[in-house]
């Protein structure tokens, strides 16, 4: 017991030294996001910096667990350490993940050069766990250099996860069809990569000619970077080794180009407004009082009060 009871600081000075336990313990306390969550927060700011971050996203069914755990694979084959953080839904009951790290990718759980993680959105609608970014830069202060991101893919998190990682591959299936242009300006909006996996199945041509359409068609420079279109089999690992050398290429294209600055600059302006906003909600809470709170916002959903008067006065007391 006493030994989950250590201090923050001796946690991360143990994880720094390799301790999965004490990562996977840090971890646990940031999605808790309390006071310790802010500690491991100023520890591991100034040691970050150094890892890259790429993000797989896509529709679910696509295949992306079974290409990210081929991707780890491949890494691995060239001795590099791998991070993975797996964001799943929320369970309903406790909030944590459904669906476990080990269901996700047993063949690399007892490889101590891979680190896998399984995060919960924590009903933050179709997206990522605002603790992300934490967990992205604990696993950069503690030495590893490569980060793999990879969302259920509901809702707005193919959208979402562009703020959050370097490179952001798009993976998709043969016979997408209806589903590119339900979702093509999100998606092309934020593709550095697509992917196409399975695509040892029928209609992969087809997909191909739909998505180089659709770049054809964009207006968006993404920064002079024209999004390659790859196929993989990620059963197999065909067209990993591709895929990674595309990551590779694209990582150096907007190193060269000044965007990757550019990218973690807005990253991390983004990150503190929301952590600003966060704070201010809770400081006004904090003054407003529980009943006061409640009771604005009763007005305001039986239209006695507008949203931008009770705002108002719920942050009253902070001037």
């Amino acid at each position: 017991m006493a030994r989950q009871n250590r201090p923050v600081e001796e946690l991360f000075s143990a994880a720094c030294d390799g301790d999965r336990g004490a990562l996977a313990r840090l971890l646990s306390l940031i999605e808790r996001g309390e006071e310790e969550a802010r500690t491991i927060g100023r520890l591991s700011y100034p040691r970050g910096g150094r890892a890259y971050t790429v993000g797989l996203t896509g529709a679910p069914g696509a295949g992306k667990s079974t290409l990210t755990s081929a991707t780890i694979g491949h890494l691995r084959s060239m001795q590099l350490e791998v991070a993975v953080l797996a964001i799943d839904p929320s369970s309903p009951f406790t909030g944590g993940a459904i669906l476990g790290d080990r269901v996700r990718m047993q063949d690399h759980a007892t490889d101590p050069g891979v680190f896998i993680r399984s995060m919960a959105t924590r009903g933050h609608l179709g997206g990522l766990s605002l603790s992300t970014p934490e967990a992205i830069r604990l696993l950069d202060a503690v030495g590893r250099e490569w980060i793999l991101v990879e969302t259920v893919g509901v809702g707005q998190v193919e959208v979402e996860i562009a703020g959050k990682a370097d490179t952001t591959v798009v993976v998709v299936n043969p016979g997408w069809g209806d589903s590119v242009q339900a979702n093509k300006a999100g998606l092309m909006e934020i593709a550095d990569i697509f992917v196409i996996n399975k695509s040892d199945r029928k209609g992969t041509a087809e997909t191909r000619r739909d998505l180089e359409q659709m770049l054809e068609l964009s207006d968006l420079s993404h920064d002079a970077w024209t999004p390659p279109i790859l196929t993989t089999v990620g059963t197999t690992a065909q067209g990993v080794p591709e895929l990674w050398n595309a990551v590779l290429e694209h990582r150096q294209f907007i190193t060269d180009h000044g965007v990757l600055e550019q990218r973690r600059e807005f990253r991390l302006r983004e990150e503190l407004r929301d952590i600003v906003a966060r704070r201010l909600h809770q400081r006004a809470r904090e003054i407003c009082g529980g009943d006061r709170w409640e009771s604005l916002q009763s007005d305001v959903l039986h239209r006695q009060l507008d949203p931008w008067g009770a705002a108002d006065q719920m942050l009253a007391g902070l001037a």
